[in-house]
């Protein structure tokens, strides 16, 4: 079996691309790696990046002089998780709070773990998931 080594980007698609750039500048502190009214890619962690992609601005391929990369979009309430260290939900919940974001849920997962869930402003549901 070939091995996946993880999980590179993952996209949200959004109806107002500098809200949600902010959004996620504020609460989570991540830096801007390119940012354009097409498509913004924002660094999680060491070779992860979130793309934050203006609704309908994907939906046709894009030729560079490297290549191709083909359409893609997304509709409705999305999900992501962000893994975060176990012993900080607490900072988590206070951080949360402070910038006006409610948590709308939390999980003790069986196996172990936990997770706050909330929404970002274009209602995506964001996960905060220990291990």
């Amino acid at each position: 079996m070939l091995a996946v080594k993880g999980i590179s980007e993952t996209v949200l698609y959004v109806d107002d691309m500098h809200r949600s750039v902010e959004f996620y500048q504020r609460v989570f502190g991540f830096a801007v790696l390119t940012s354009s009214a097409r498509l913004s890619a924002l660094r999680v962690a060491p070779l992860q990046v979130l793309l934050i992609a203006r609704k309908g601005a994907t939906v046709d391929a894009r030729v560079t002089p490297s290549g191709t990369v083909p359409p893609h979009n997304g509709s409705g309430q999305l999900h992501v998780a962000f893994a975060v260290p176990s012993g900080q939900l607490n900072e988590w919940r206070t951080t949360l709070k402070a910038h006006g974001v409610e948590v709308e849920s939390e999980m003790n997962w069986p196996k172990g773990g936990q997770s706050l869930y909330f929404r970002d402003p274009d209602q995506h549901c964001i996960e905060l998931k220990t291990s």
